[in-house]
């Protein structure tokens, strides 16, 4: 019966630990970087028109999205941001299925930093 009662316990862990860490843009500072990396997987027309200062531009829709972290640490943070956060979401999400344990997302997008101003 004890065993019964734990499960879920046991399931709300397990949903807790594989939320995605997020943030929202507007509170990104470029401290947030001193140990990781900033990264605009907009277009690179996105990226040329405006982006935030020490971003790098790793295009989502690039066929090689994915070998382009090959010499990013596993555990080091990754912060992404794209428009609006739809792009970013997704590579997130193939960032963490790829062994990534540090991503983050920057809810929220360009669009939002750009609405603060």
């Amino acid at each position: 019966m004890k065993y019964i009662l734990s499960l879920p316990f046991f399931f709300l862990m397990l949903i807790g630990c594989s939320q995605s860490k997020t943030k929202p843009i507007t509170e990104f500072s470029q401290n947030d970087i001193k140990n990781g990396i900033l990264v605009d997987v907009r277009t690179p027309e996105e990226y040329t028109a405006g982006h935030i200062d020490n971003a790098l531009n790793i295009n989502w829709f690039d066929v090689d999205f994915k070998t382009q972290f090959d010499s990013v640490s596993k555990d080091e943070p990754i912060y992404l941001y794209c428009k609006m956060g739809g792009r970013s979401a997704k590579a997130q999400e193939k960032l963490k299925s790829l062994g990534f344990t540090n991503v983050i997302n920057l809810e929220g997008g360009y669009d939002a930093l750009k609405e603060k101003e």
